[in-house]
């Protein structure tokens, strides 16, 4: 069973969906791959090695726009494939520096001064 892109962005209230998104590859998540026979550690070995290894010291976040969730289960033997985009946002601070952040600039002519908006 499969579903076409254009059902899915059809089916969303916000899609986020740009160019940039496919110029780094996804962070691939494996569930359930941890099983002894040797056809379930041949899946999870072809599908490390479809992406390359990601070095966990030295990946810039800001580069991993997207996700792949790959899970077994092993009582029907099927693979169930989700691909998330993935956005990084800044945590713990305040809404108008967020804002400015994000690179989004608030309306500021209810102000007298910047320090108003963080």
């Amino acid at each position: 069973q499969y579903s076409l892109i254009k059902d899915v962005v059809s089916s969303l209230k916000r899609h986020r969906m740009h160019e940039q998104q496919f110029t780094h590859h996804p962070l691939l998540v494996l569930s359930n791959f941890g099983l002894p026979q040797i056809q379930v550690k041949l899946m999870a070995t072809m599908f490390q090695n479809m992406f390359p290894s990601i070095n966990v010291h030295k990946v810039n976040l800001n580069n991993i726009k997207r996700c792949l969730l790959i899970t077994y289960d092993a009582e029907t033997q099927l693979l169930d494939l989700r691909h998330y985009s993935v956005k990084v946002v800044p945590v713990g601070i305040s809404k108008g520096l967020k804002k400015l952040l994000q690179e989004k600039f608030p309306n500021m002519s209810r102000l007298e001064d910047i320090s108003e908006l963080l």
